[in-house]
């Protein structure tokens, strides 16, 4: 049996691999602190990260990516949450737009105000029934939970969290 070539990705290389998740977490931070926190650090910060994850190293990874979940405590939050949005449902691979944790208001924005505004398919209508589950690393958070306690609480080692709306079961 051959490498199913239309389903996932070929990696010719660990090098490749660590370049890609070196890349997403320079995003993330360029979305959440306009890239200063991985700026500001060394390469050897960089490896530090990546061995850690590589590794499976918990307090290796920690140690450098505590820095990127930070922010100002005069702040409410971060810049933009780093958020991609799967479904099976769509040909598109995923969803990724700017949303702030944030309302003008000052007010926290919820999952639910982040998939009203960016996936309101994904939401189920008041009087409708729940047509789908909204998992993020095998759970279902509840709608209400702010979304920036998520992102520093769920997001995945590329410090991005992702959304997987996955359609009901229907038994």
């Amino acid at each position: 049996m051959s490498f199913p070539e239309k389903d996932l990705l070929h990696c010719p290389s660990k090098d490749v691999i660590e370049a890609h998740f070196m890349s997403c977490v320079k995003e993330a931070d360029a979305l959440k602190h306009k890239s200063q926190v991985i700026n500001e650090m060394q390469k050897k910060d960089h490896k530090q990260l990546w061995m850690g994850l590589h590794n499976d190293r918990f307090d290796q990874f920690w140690a450098i990516n505590r820095k990127l979940m930070e922010y100002p405590a005069e702040e409410n939050g971060f810049r933009y949450i780093p958020f991609r949005i799967y479904q099976t449902t769509t040909e598109r691979p995923f969803i990724q737009k700017l949303f702030r944790p944030v309302a003008t208001d000052g007010q926290l924005h919820t999952l639910g105000d982040l998939l009203k505004e960016v996936c309101p398919s994904a939401v189920a209508p008041e009087d409708g029934g729940k047509k789908n589950q909204v998992m993020i690393h095998g759970i279902e958070p509840m709608l209400e939970t702010p979304l920036q306690w998520l992102s520093e609480h769920l997001s995945y080692p590329d410090n991005f969290l992702h959304i997987s709306i996955i359609p009901q079961p229907v038994d």
